[in-house]
């Protein structure tokens, strides 16, 4: 590798800006490619005339010491706030209280706030959805659907997207990569924001459901620094998810509004749905993430390492210290 490289990270998801982040604070050039139109990945809000509803990751929690010093910054940058929400277990014998909760924290005033934040002075680059990669003596050339081959040269790849997607670039490159990608299973999430004209008249802010075809439900106005109209994040199980992955947002909307309704909700004012293809993942690789150094190709992301934000920037970060020592030993 180059004395002054430069680096590659696609997905701007928190696993990719952590990496990212993590390699610019260090002095090393880094340039992040998304096929979305701004940086977050799951951390995602979807917002309308009026309204705003949190459809993606729905809160995160810190238990790594890493990661609470990390989450004490954002905190002092006001991009997150703890969400002392009321939350219930509906089970298919009925309701119970949740014990023992851990502080649960969220993005402010919205998810996606955290990942803006650790963007911040970094080269990114959106909408271009990265299509091949090929290595050359000069260093990694990379195609886009958008715009064809990039101009520059990258002297380091690092992917930071759902491991299906990771998969089809990692072949012809990589097969060990591409193998630990593909052993990854991700399952869908279908999310419903459903949107009512007066606050539900429910004594609680969110719950985990344990039939049917939710999982989890979340008043989104109950978070810090939201307003707007009352919305609500309906998030079907990934088993329901699965089985119903090619059904019409129509048909899903039925089904989720119909399971909300006998937990005390209500039909919406209006709803939008979004289908997550790779939300929630069952396995993860050891150590967080996977670095190739002879070929400086490199995975990272929640579905290495448990599938939470927190597991996401602490891969991020494993992944950048990996390439770091890499630059210092050579």
């Amino acid at each position: 590798m180059n004395v002054n490289p430069h680096i590659a990270v696609i997905g701007a998801g928190i696993a990719g800006l952590a990496c990212a982040r993590s390699l610019a604070d260090a002095g090393v050039r880094v340039t992040v490619l998304d096929k979305s139109r701004g940086p977050g990945g799951r951390t995602s809000t979807r917002r309308g005339e009026g309204w705003a509803c949190d459809h993606g990751a729905q809160y995160f929690t810190a238990r790594h010491p890493e990661f609470i010093e990390e989450l004490a910054a954002w905190r002092a940058a006001g991009v997150a706030a703890p969400w002392p929400a009321r939350i219930t277990v509906f089970d298919a014998d009925g309701r119970r209280g949740l014990h023992g909760q851990e502080a649960r924290f969220v993005g402010t005033p919205r998810m996606t706030a955290p990942a803006r934040h650790l963007a911040q002075g970094l080269d990114l680059r959106v909408q271009l959805t990265v299509s091949a990669l090929q290595r050359y003596p000069h260093g990694w050339e990379i195609a886009t659907a958008e715009r064809g081959m990039l101009p520059e040269a990258f002297d380091g790849v690092l992917l930071a997207v759902p491991s299906p997607q990771a998969v089809p670039l990692l072949q012809p490159l990589s097969p060990a990569l591409a193998a630990a990608a593909q052993a990854a299973r991700m399952q869908a999430c279908w999310a419903l924001m459903a949107r009512f004209d007066a606050p539900l008249a429910v004594d609680f802010d969110a719950a985990f459901v344990n039939h049917g075809p939710l999982r989890w439900i979340a008043r989104d106005r109950s978070k810090p620094g939201r307003d707007g109209l009352e919305t609500w994040s309906l998030h079907a199980s990934a088993e329901w998810s699965e089985a119903h992955i090619e059904d019409t947002p129509e048909r899903v909307a039925l089904a989720l509004v119909g399971a909300f309704e006998a937990l005390g909700g209500r039909m919406p004012l209006g709803w939008a749905a979004h289908r997550w293809r790779y939300a929630i993942t069952e396995s993860a690789l050891d150590g967080g993430c996977a670095w190739d150094a002879a070929q400086a190709l490199g995975v990272c992301g929640d579905w290495t390492n448990g599938g939470r934000v927190e597991g996401a920037w602490l891969s991020g970060r494993a992944l950048a210290r990996q390439v770091l020592d890499g630059l210092a030993a050579g």
